[in-house]
């Protein structure tokens, strides 16, 4: 793990640890979820939940702690100087409707990627997938073509830090072989990931290119393995998929062009 910096405020990432503690499978913790979830003793735990309770970001019947509607304001900014989600939504619901399947949009963020826009149709994974939810890239197929769309130095500088943690049996398990797997996603504009990320599921994605022609994000379609076969999804659903990436990437510039 990289060194923080000398102006690195301490106190300010255990605080904010304290909220990403809070997810969709575990939205009520006690002291100690929280406590182990963040790595804290109980006590400091403790004085980061009262201080949020206090300044109205969580609340608390003694026992458990749960946030409050209010933390949606820490990412308000952003989701509003941010174009993209609005401009995919109405394209991820079409493309749902003609395939049936699910579809999201994410965007890289370090290691990971985050989901920023999302239309469910079916429950196909064991974890729910909300806004915010996180993925480790080297494991999906939106963070592969999210790879793929970094400069050569930046892929290098990320192939060289990340660790890859097996998913399922079918994790890439090499640096090597997800260096070939993102440049093969590189060259053919995008992406198959079969049964990597959890058994049964098989996605696709695409890349989202912003005005300059730079890939700012990536669009998918998630099924199970029981429904498509690798072949069928890249005949039926690859076509539909590409296009959407497409409009998407169309209405993005255009809403950029304007700022």
């Amino acid at each position: 793990m990289t060194e923080p910096s000398s102006d690195y405020v301490q106190s300010l990432g255990r605080g904010l640890a304290v909220i990403r503690s809070f997810d969709a499978d575990h939205p009520r913790r006690t002291l100690s979820d929280v406590a182990k979830a963040t790595g804290l003793t109980r006590a400091t735990a403790r004085r980061f939940l009262l201080t949020l309770v206090e300044l109205g970001y969580v609340r608390t019947d003694s026992s458990l702690f749960w946030l409050t509607p209010r933390v949606l304001e820490l990412g308000y900014s952003y989701l509003s100087s941010v174009s993209l989600p609005e401009v995919a939504g109405p394209h991820l619901e079409a493309l749902a409707n003609q395939v049936h399947e699910s579809t999201s949009v994410s965007i890289l963020d370090g290691q990971d990627i985050v989901y920023i826009a999302r239309v469910p149709v079916n429950r196909i994974m064991t974890v729910s997938i909300t806004i915010g939810t996180r993925f480790p890239a080297f494991g999906t197929s939106m963070g592969r073509v999210l790879l793929a769309g970094l400069s050569e130095t930046a892929f290098e500088a990320y192939l060289a830090a990340v660790t890859l943690t097996p998913l399922t049996d079918r994790t890439v398990p090499t640096v090597d072989q997800l260096r070939a797997e993102v440049r093969r996603t590189r060259e053919s504009g995008y992406c198959l990931v079969d049964q990597e990320l959890e058994e049964g599921l098989r996605s696709m994605a695409a890349p989202i290119r912003d005005h300059t022609g730079a890939v700012c994000a990536a669009v998918n379609i998630s099924t199970h393995a029981a429904r498509y076969s690798p072949d069928t999804v890249r005949a039926d659903l690859l076509p539909p998929l590409l296009a959407t990436a497409a409009a998407i990437g169309t209405d993005l510039a255009r809403v950029q062009n304007r700022t």
